[in-house]
């Protein structure tokens, strides 16, 4: 760590930062050990199987749509332990299916009607942050108030369920299986997935709370 903080020092200490000169930065500026890292992994996969990114060329036919949360400790194909190609990938804050985000319903149609993905998952996981932070009085402020709305609608729903939890932490795991649900539900509803099972009677959505690590 100390040599990486070093090699940071003296990077920043090389960049020219003439107001007359655009800066060129070092690919490694700010972030020495990812190309490192990513180099390593690459020989790695190559030691493996020499044509392992030959078999992704021109060809991607992925079997899964994964719809899951942005945070950083749940990772969709290392979860399922799938090979690379696999799983097509929507992340956001606490995997909301919202029918006016035009990312996710632009992912969605590019995964259904064009990539002909087979299964459809919704993936939660307890110990969510955005399912917290839709559940705390603070006003975080837009964009991300909105974002929370729908989480909010869904404990606002189920208020008596979620009421009859005594325990605070068994009630977060309740509510994030509940908003699993629930988007589930969206996605269902979506015209896209709708003109797809009518055709061929296909997409069934295993709604999936996933926890962090090994089970208690």
């Amino acid at each position: 760590q100390q040599q990486q903080q070093q090699q940071q020092q003296q990077l920043e200490e090389e960049i020219d930062y003439d107001e007359e000169t655009p800066i060129e930065l070092p690919r490694e500026a700010f972030i020495p050990h990812v190309f490192p890292n990513n180099e390593e992994w690459r020989q790695g996969k190559l030691l493996q199987r020499s044509d392992y990114f030959h078999r992704f060329k021109g060809y991607h036919k992925p079997q899964y749509l994964w719809i899951g949360c942005s945070d950083a400790r749940v990772p969709a194909d290392v979860i399922m332990g799938e090979d690379t190609g696999q799983v097509f990938v929507h992340r956001n804050i606490a995997n909301q299916v919202i029918g006016t985000d035009s990312n996710i319903m632009s992912v969605m149609q590019y995964a259904v009607d064009y990539l002909k993905v087979k299964h459809i998952i919704v993936c939660g996981h307890y110990d969510c942050g955005g399912v917290r932070a839709a559940c705390s009085a603070v006003d975080h402020g837009p964009p991300l108030q909105q974002w929370l709305r729908s989480i909010r609608d869904v404990r606002r729903l189920y208020k008596d369920v979620l009421n009859a939890i005594e325990d605070d932490e068994e009630r977060h795991r309740k509510l994030v299986e509940l908003n699993v649900v629930e988007q589930c539900l969206s996605v269902l509803k979506t015209g896209i997935v709708q003109k797809r099972r009518v055709r061929t009677g296909r997409h069934r959505l295993p709604p999936l709370p996933m926890p962090r690590g090994p089970p208690a």
